[in-house]
């Protein structure tokens, strides 16, 4: 190892979320390798956690879309040049606008090298175009390399690293199986579903989810004579709450009560991907990682997919026969067909792991 680095990454909250998660793992993942890791935010449930594994917190609310943000830029400058960071990274767009006026206000020579990520597909302007200011600019997916490339010309090919996100697969097993108690009670709560193949799509309630084309895929094989049970996991937005009941209406009027079950949100998913038959990636649009997908294919469950974004470049590496065309319900009845008559399962995960993902974060860092 080269000389212990000491890295800042700056982000909105540590309340939950995807690039919260991932800037935990990238904290632990640190100070596991003798380096030093702290996180600049506005805090949240996630931080008890991030001290426990050995990084440091600073609480400010860079994240908030307000002019009055802008006056922690002489604190964010303070911060580094007391702490004299290696590297500052960036991982969301109004932090990324903070950190970025703070580190040009320090001379050259003592600025931290300068790294953004690029987790979506953001909305393409000058506000979003920070996140392509980072000496190193890392894509979450080839997807996002593309769409990089497309809509920035400034950026430099040789700037973009791609660093696929990943799951951590001690916890995400091959074959993983959930207890005896666990199922026990999953099926005595849902006694509708035992003795059927389980069908499920995980994703909060929006319409991007694709939660119309499950209730016609589950209504389709129902009426074909398939035993099937469909499983919609995820909670709605307090602001999406006429999707749900809209969506509800639809399992009524098609008579799919007994067929298809809401569970809302869940801290058990993993359990409901590994007693699921076959899980569902429908996105109308393209995700630009996928990481419920992902664990699904950790565990060795087959995914039918819609043939875009993220979750694209995961099947054609684990599972390519579940990719279908976008909104192609009747691709994805026949697939499923397919598969319930012969159980196939996608090749063991070893290229989106958390392992790799730390370690190619690391040598970014690293400047390799």
């Amino acid at each position: 190892m080269s000389k212990p680095l000491t890295v800042i990454q700056m982000l909105p909250e540590l309340e939950s979320g995807g690039v919260e998660l991932g800037t935990l793992e990238m904290g632990k993942y640190l100070v596991s390798q003798g380096h030093r890791s702290i996180v600049i935010s506005a805090g949240g449930s996630m931080v008890a956690q991030l001290l426990k594994e050995g990084s440091e917190h600073v609480a400010l609310p860079v994240g908030k879309k307000s002019l009055s943000t802008l006056r922690y830029i002489s604190k964010v400058k303070k911060i580094m040049q007391d702490e004299k960071p290696d590297v500052l990274h960036l991982r969301s767009r109004v932090p990324a606008w903070i950190g970025y006026l703070a580190w040009k206000k320090i001379p050259t020579c003592n600025r931290p090298t300068l790294i953004t990520t690029v987790h979506g597909r953001y909305s393409v302007s000058k506000y979003s175009g920070i996140m392509m200011r980072g000496d190193t600019v890392i894509a979450v997916s080839e997807m996002i390399k593309k769409y990089i490339l497309e809509n920035y010309p400034f950026v430099e090919p040789e700037r973009i690293k791609v660093v696929c996100r990943g799951v951590d697969t001690s916890e995400y097993t091959f074959g993983y199986k959930p207890n005896a108690d666990w199922k026990n009670a999953w099926f005595a709560n849902y006694p509708q579903m035992r003795g059927k193949k389980l069908l499920t799509l995980p994703g909060r309630l929006t319409r991007l989810k694709g939660h119309a084309d499950f209730i016609a895929i589950i209504d389709a094989l129902v009426k074909a004579g398939e035993n099937v049970h469909g499983i919609v996991v995820g909670g709605a937005h307090p602001k999406k709450k006429k999707y749900e009941i809209e969506l509800q209406e639809r399992v009524r009027a098609l008579g799919l009560q007994s067929q298809i079950t809401f569970v809302g949100q869940r801290a058990d998913v993993k359990e409901i991907l590994a007693i699921s038959s076959i899980v569902y990636s429908l996105s109308q649009t393209p995700e630009s990682f996928g990481r419920t997908t992902l664990e699904a294919l950790s565990i060795g469950k087959p995914v039918i997919g819609y043939s875009h974004g993220g979750v694209e470049e995961q099947l054609k590496s684990m599972f390519p026969m579940g990719l279908i065309p976008l909104g192609s319900v009747q691709n994805a009845v026949s697939k499923t067909e397919v598969l319930l008559a012969k159980e196939q399962f996608p090749t063991e995960n070893s290229m989106y792991t958390l392992e790799n993902m730390c370690k190619g974060v690391l040598a970014v860092y690293e400047g390799d």
